[in-house]
């Protein structure tokens, strides 16, 4: 059986689309004057580093995040997740990607 490590995943094209959608839908959900539980069963770590030895090796966040880095015509959505992650590096420039948790918790 292979094992599915995601710090050499993390930031690709799949962690952008999960995490514009977690972050579009968690913005609507909070919006409303009732109570929610958020409760993800398969989250990973609350951020990854990207100059980690893990994620150098395939470097998929190139083709994910990167590619939109300093995107500045980004759909809605798309520029909330982006505002996060960006805020998640201090502003800079790219170095790490925030996991699951620390999105919700934003």
């Amino acid at each position: 059986m292979l094992s599915y490590l995601h710090g050499y995943h993390a930031g690709n094209h799949a962690d952008v689309l999960k995490h514009t959608v977690l972050t579009a839908m968690l913005a609507r959900l909070v919006a409303k004057d009732k109570p929610l539980r958020y409760i993800d069963t398969h989250a990973g770590a609350g951020g990854y580093e990207l100059r980690a030895a893990a994620a150098r090796k395939n470097r998929e966040y190139e083709n994910g995040v990167a590619k939109i880095w300093a995107a500045t015509d980004a759909p809605s959505a798309v520029a909330r997740w982006l505002a996060l992650a960006q805020r998640y590096n201090g502003n800079g420039a790219l170095k790490r990607y925030p996991g699951s948790p620390w999105f919700a918790q934003q």
